[in-house]
């Protein structure tokens, strides 16, 4: 027999779950009432429960109690209030074991970045409400993940390349609502073969301990890396490409990286997360993904300023800086030599 029931199908969306099934919270905190309003919609929409958390400022006044899954924040512009309330819930969230998502601009993003060190944040800089709503998803498909075993550095590789792919899905929402001025991010993919570079059976062998590599070597570590003049140099070869091709064809955001680590350190000088951004030739929120990654899977290390603590630097670990010696002397062994020499 025919079905010939023609109610009308209901496509309203469930409650969102994370990906243990659990039904998924998500507290809004915003200076902007519009703006607080507008993420509420868009989650709303969605299926997640969203708790309106208020202004900026009842992460200092409020009561410490629960945040909910995920925390998104939305703070464009700083001052010492809201460093303060940034700090507080940092530690609140790092200690809780919440997901906390940071919107932010490009100004703000210095001292917004070294105001979070404990709690591993997603921050978006200056995102679409497609994007938002993406690292909100994002977010909770990890938590259930998160509460069964630690994540390997095979699983952060691999959830990069996918949240690489759903970028590129956001971007293609935000069209349908009208043009932005974001560039387009590639969903080329750099994973497999960065690592192949990176972490190879022999250098699997070496980087058991930082000691280790120190007698591989011989010598300090920094003292092997090449002229930075010469990898400067190599930098502005891969930049002259993108005038004559789109530059998305070759995005290696880790790679860029890595280059302007290594001449930085040679040059003796700091590296701030927004100069980072800015070597990566990638849009700065997906710039930012990458150097959480990096940063948990030990290939970058977070430092503070000690002069300052609205500030904090990135910069080569010890196993990168032995695997970037190694590279450069296996590669480019003849302009290393030609460059010692001189």
């Amino acid at each position: 027999m025919f079905n010939t029931d023609t109610s009308t199908a209901d496509f309203s969306y469930d409650c969102a779950q994370d990906a243990s099934g659990l039904p998924a919270r998500v507290a809004i905190y915003s200076d902007r009432a519009w703006v607080r309003e507008e993420i509420g919609d868009d989650l709303s929409g969605a299926g997640f429960r969203c708790v309106e958390g208020g202004a900026l400022t009842a992460l200092i006044d409020g009561p410490i109690s629960l945040l909910g899954d995920v925390v998104m924040v939305d703070c464009p512009q700083v001052d010492a209030g809201n460093l303060a309330a940034l700090a507080r819930l940092d530690m609140r969230v790092g200690a809780a074991g919440a997901h906390l998502i940071v919107t932010t601009s490009l100004d703000a993003l210095e001292s917004v970045f070294a105001a979070l060190d404990q709690s591993k944040p997603q921050i978006l800089v200056e995102p679409s409400r497609a994007e938002r709503l993406v690292a909100v998803g994002r977010t909770l498909s990890q938590i259930g993940n998160a509460r069964v075993r630690e994540m390997t550095e095979e699983d952060r590789l691999s959830l990069l390349y996918l949240s690489r792919q759903v970028d590129a899905i956001a971007h293609e929402l935000d069209k349908l609502s009208g043009p932005r001025g974001h560039s387009r991010e590639s969903s080329q993919e750099t994973l497999s073969d960065f690592k192949r570079e990176f972490r190879g059976p022999e250098e699997n062998r070496l980087f058991n301990s930082v000691a280790k590599d120190r007698l591989v070597l011989g010598s300090d570590l920094k003292t092997q890396l090449p002229d930075p003049q010469m990898v400067r140099a190599m930098i502005a070869r891969r930049q002259a490409r993108a005038k004559f091709f789109d530059g998305d064809l070759f995005a290696d955001p880790a790679w860029d990286m890595l280059l302007d680590l290594t001449a930085a350190e040679g040059e003796q000088k700091n590296v701030s997360v927004t100069s980072l951004c800015i070597a990566a030739m990638v849009p700065a929120t997906t710039a930012l993904r990458w150097i959480k990654q990096l940063v948990d899977s030990g290939v970058f290390e977070r430092k503070s300023d000690p002069g300052d603590k609205r500030r904090a630097f990135i910069a080569l670990s010890d196993r990168s800086r032995l695997a970037m010696a190694r590279y450069f002397k296996e590669v480019h062994g003849p302009e290393v030599e030609a460059a010692e020499a001189a």
